[in-house]
């Protein structure tokens, strides 16, 4: 069942909402603070995750220009629409698509894309996603100007899971399927996430 934009944001504290730029640079700035810090192994593993993912959202970002079928599509948008993506900065799904719909938005100003940290807003996260994994991200949920629900994406491209879902089948460990969905996302450069939101946008 489609959720509202006043039931998908519930009682969230909206200075936890961040621009993608505003989310980039706490990501940079955290990377700087943990210099002087003692980690936790798991902190520090998340840690090498985020710079990896820095390196892998500045490339996209400055390699990227949108072209064709969805750029027509974004263009034509003529009323507000939100877009929020649910993410953690040491998700590597998320530095791969994310920047992408990020310079989509930056197509039309009617467009507002917007970041949420998951692990610092469980409760929205939880009641909003019930099927499969409820915490799978990134998540990327649009609004229209009247608060209604218009797609839901994530929480990476299909071709994409089939490749994760096949790999784990065949026994690769965690190590080496993120090695070979990476190398996909590499080869890809975003069109299949492209593919799935011309479908979703002109719906």
């Amino acid at each position: 069942m489609n959720k509202t934009l006043k039931e998908f944001l519930g009682s969230i504290d909206r200075n936890k909402i961040l621009t993608f730029e505003k989310f980039n640079n706490l990501s940079l700035q955290k990377i700087q603070e943990s210099e002087n810090v003692n980690l936790t192994e798991n902190e520090a593993m998340l840690l090498s995750y985020t710079k990896i993912n820095i390196q892998r959202t500045s490339r996209i970002l400055k390699t990227f220009k949108p072209t064709g079928t969805l750029e027509k599509i974004i263009s034509q948008i003529n009323s507000p629409q939100t877009w929020f993506a649910i993410t953690e900065d040491w998700c590597g799904d998320s530095a791969q698509n994310l920047p992408y719909f990020s310079k989509y938005a930056e197509l039309n100003p009617n467009i507002d894309f917007n970041i949420i940290l998951r692990d610092k807003n469980l409760d929205l996260v939880d009641n909003y996603f019930t099927e499969g994994n409820p915490r799978s991200i990134p998540k990327v949920v649009g609004f229209n100007s009247k608060g209604e629900e218009i797609f839901v994406w994530g929480a990476r491209p299909k071709v994409a899971q089939e490749l994760v879902t096949q790999l784990k089948n065949d026994g690769f460990s965690k190590e080496e399927f993120n090695k070979k969905l990476h190398l996909w996302y590499a080869k890809n450069k975003g069109k299949e996430l492209e593919k799935e939101l011309i479908s979703l946008l002109s719906k």
